[in-house]
């Protein structure tokens, strides 16, 4: 008996519209990489891109918990001597909550090239229109 793996041709791509009002940050990311890894189909196979495109609404009303607003810090370096910077969680979601939102779905997919490919699946916005109607997108249930 030989195992099913699923062709290019036979994966089946759909568009899904994720509304995140209310969300906590952390739930909505789990849910949204399982809908770009494709867990939630019967055809998965974890070394294939078998995941739908993902469109994000409302990023700028998802919630932290605790103290995360305060405590929790991104960090990156620009690559010059004194040249690292950090943002709070707090902070970021005022300015930028696409990029908060993005980093937390991203430390949740797969990693290399793989992860890349289904990275690209995803797009964020911070109130409630986006570009993607002609697509189609079917609103998710989380």
């Amino acid at each position: 008996m030989k195992s099913y793996i699923p062709l290019k041709n036979d994966i089946d791509k759909k568009w899904r519209l994720v509304d995140a009002d209310g969300w906590v940050l952390g739930r909505l990311a789990t849910r949204i990489a399982t809908l770009l890894m494709g867990k939630d189909k019967p055809s998965y196979t974890r070394f294939l891109d078998t995941g739908d495109h993902v469109v994000v609404i409302n990023a700028d009303k998802v919630r932290l918990t605790g103290k995360k607003a305060t405590d929790k810090v991104y960090s990156h370096h620009t690559g010059y001597p004194g040249g690292l910077r950090q943002v709070s969680a707090g902070d970021l979601l005022a300015r930028n909550p696409e990029k908060l939102v993005r980093e937390a779905v991203i430390g949740m997919l797969p990693k290399g090239k793989l992860g890349h490919s289904m990275r690209k699946k995803l797009r964020i916005y911070r109130g409630s229109e986006h570009p993607h109607q002609g697509q189609k997108p079917s609103p998710v249930t989380l």
